[in-house]
């Protein structure tokens, strides 16, 4: 058995406490306490340096330090040739590139940044930069612009050059994670008959940003050390949580690595609803019966709440300790109060030893809605991982 609630019964996802998920003034606690969080996985290892096609941009390990050491000359040769690559990387140079054993019919969705650099023209004048790629990476295509030429009209255009210059169709939906510029992105992509959404899920574009800062634009002879961004992102205060939104209980869990591997690969034939991530492409070698935290939610509504909360484009939940608060963030701007708890000594330590247990993991967790906390099946699980913001 390989659904959720089965992994409970088959695979050990621990429930730890269950809570009610009425008002967040109601919850109480109830059943058992967290284990501790050394049984979480252990290192967050350094992101892997560029190539052509940046298959893995980063690394999150639980191998021991015994096991690492071992390695260290492989990894010193291969960071040698990494680096001759790198040197020979042009920071000038702007990308179009199809993985030619990518299915080009089957790259239906996109992610997007359209935005400024910390790089200066001739002017010295800011340069702008459109960014591409698919979740896999398959596709990529960068273009730089200068400031004067920022609008819809040149975003639809460079879009649709996309598609022509690497012979892919134009994808159904387009992802981007900047709420400033939902304008223009949304006029533009609606203009080629483009759904565009706004979603911090475009993990993919986001790790490859942070790759291009130190790879090419702190290359580039224009570069501008110590610029902030931009067009920062927003984290508003949450605000509550819709009444359509609401389970009834909820509770802090925990899954296997390997588990958690077997979900997102059979998510599409499992749920309806839910959403995983690439955990190759991201590059997370965790030991197979690393536990993995996440927040399992009960309701007698299960499949109109995993409907609703489908489309929210959920990112990732968070502990407020001070607030004794379950937040869930979505979109790219959104954040609500999910769920309280009464707070006490016990629940603030099992509400810190959940969010420590993520961070081991490098920031992976996940989201599962049932119909019966201790049921036979999942009708929605989503993989959710924490991103800091890019350097951009």
């Amino acid at each position: 058995m390989t659904t959720a609630t089965a992994i409970v019964a088959g695979h050990g996802l621990a429930l730890r406490r269950s809570l009610h998920l009425s008002k967040p003034s109601c919850a109480t606690f109830s059943a058992r306490a967290l284990p501790p969080a050394a049984h979480c996985c252990r290192t967050v290892v350094a992101a892997a340096a560029p190539s052509s096609r940046a298959c893995r941009c980063r690394s999150v390990s639980s191998e021991s330090s015994t096991a690492a050491a071992a390695d260290t000359a492989d990894d010193e040769e291969e960071e040698t040739k990494s680096d001759s690559e790198e040197e020979e990387m042009d920071p000038l140079a702007e990308v179009c590139y199809l993985d030619p054993e990518a299915d080009a019919e089957g790259i239906r969705e996109w992610e997007l940044d359209f935005c400024s650099r910390p790089i200066l023209d001739a002017r010295g004048k800011k340069v702008w930069e459109l960014v591409v790629c698919d979740a896999t990476l398959s596709l990529q295509f960068t273009r730089f612009f200068p400031n004067t030429s920022i609008n819809s009209v040149t975003l639809r255009d460079a879009l649709a050059s996309v598609a022509t210059s690497l012979g892919v169709p134009l994808p159904d939906r387009a992802r981007f994670f900047r709420s400033q510029m939902q304008t223009i992105i949304s006029r533009a992509c609606n203009e080629l008959g483009v759904k565009a959404v706004p979603s911090r899920r475009c993990v993919s574009l986001l790790l490859w940003l942070e790759e291009r800062y130190e790879t090419v634009y702190s290359r580039h002879p224009g570069f501008q050390s110590g610029t902030k961004p931009l067009l920062t992102l927003d984290n508003p205060f949450p605000t509550s949580l819709p009444e359509n939104l609401f389970g009834d209980k909820w509770a802090f869990v925990q899954l296997p690595f390997s588990a958690v591997r077997e979900e997102v690969e059979s998510l599409e034939r499992r749920y309806a609803f839910g959403a995983g991530l690439d955990l190759d492409l991201l590059g997370f070698e965790l030991d197979e019966n690393t536990l993995i935290p996440g927040v399992a939610v009960e309701s007698s509504r299960a499949k109109p709440l995993a409907a609703w909360m489908n489309g929210l484009e959920i990112c990732s939940m968070e502990v407020d300790t001070g607030r004794a608060n379950l937040i869930l963030s979505a979109g790219v701007s959104t954040r609500y109060v999910y769920a309280g708890y009464q707070k006490s000594a016990a629940t603030t330590q099992e509400a810190e030893a959940w969010e420590a247990a993520k961070k081991a993991c490098g920031g992976l967790h996940f989201l599962a809605i049932q119909e019966n906390l201790n049921s036979d099946g999942c009708v929605g699980f989503w993989l959710l991982l924490d991103l800091p913001p890019p350097p951009v």
